[in-house]
């Protein structure tokens, strides 16, 4: 019987066909608009980073950022790198959506992407895309379901209008994937993949320690709590809220002071190492 030291001297992995392996990244962010009334608390919207492809395939179409791993590197650097090169934002948190592997997923060959979705806090984006700002943009972005059970994404950023209709598809260990019915405007099957990100991100919403992730280091409880309905698409009474966030949050002796309100007291995210 041969050894091992044997059996790798004759393996040839040349022998077997191989994928390409690529990573995709649904940055996700929250952005206050401007405030047109002291009276009323600014609104939020939750965006998506997208960027425009250069060169085919799907050349001026919009997809998420990602790019092929290189050698030597886990698809979680690959992920992180693809994302900084391509916008000059790194994320503070990334977490695995899955893996898509259609084989005709990608016109140029057989090629699997590994999905992350990854949280960006507002304050920390800077300019994006470092040749063309153009090529690199924040879509506010809205996913729903309809009467019908299909799933309707849309992204809007200025003039350009993306949307998707999907339909969920149910796979073991609660985990859920989606089928595209109509795609206008996105690249591959990015459509899928944003869906299934933005699955993922508003099943973690409802656990506090994520949606800090969106916050600076102090912050005000109504904008946390805005986060959180944000991104799951919900209204809270703000003294269940206050309630509920109690025992992940602690008080600062620091205020923030708007025209027309009260000082706001500041909190912080309670450390609950031991």
């Amino acid at each position: 019987m041969e050894s091992e030291k044997e059996f790798l001297s004759n393996y040839k992995l040349s022998d077997y066909e191989r994928p390409s392996v690529t990573t995709d990244v649904a940055a996700f962010m929250i952005s206050s608009e401007d405030k047109t009334s002291y009276r009323k608390n600014p609104e939020n919207k939750l965006q998506l980073l997208l960027v425009k492809r250069g060169g085919h395939p799907y050349k001026d179409m919009w997809a998420l950022p990602g790019g092929f791993l290189q050698k030597g590197e886990t698809v979680e650097e690959c992920a992180l790198r693809e994302i900084q090169e391509e916008t000059q934002v790194l994320p503070t948190a990334i977490m695995p959506v899955g893996v898509f592997s259609d084989p005709d997923r990608d016109p140029r060959g057989w090629i699997i992407s590994n999905a992350y979705v990854s949280i960006i806090s507002e304050e920390s984006v800077r300019q994006v895309s470092g040749d063309d700002a153009a090529d690199a943009q924040w879509f506010s972005v809205s996913f729903d379901r309809n009467e019908n059970g299909e799933y309707y994404l849309s992204l809007v950023y200025e003039d350009t209008e993306l949307s998707a209709v999907l339909a969920e598809k149910k796979s073991g260990f609660g985990r859920t994937k989606f089928h595209i019915i109509e795609n206008s405007g996105l690249a591959f099957d990015h459509a899928a993949i944003i869906a299934a990100s933005f699955t993922v991100l508003r099943n973690e919403a409802k656990n506090y320690n994520t949606i800090f992730d969106f916050l600076p280091e102090k912050f005000t409880l109504t904008s946390l709590q805005k986060v959180q309905e944000t991104i799951m698409n919900v209204s809270v009474l703000p003294a269940n809220f206050r309630r509920m966030v109690s025992g992940y949050v602690e008080e600062t002796d620091e205020y923030v002071r708007g025209e027309g309100h009260r000082p706001a007291r500041l909190y912080r995210r309670k450390n609950t190492m031991i």
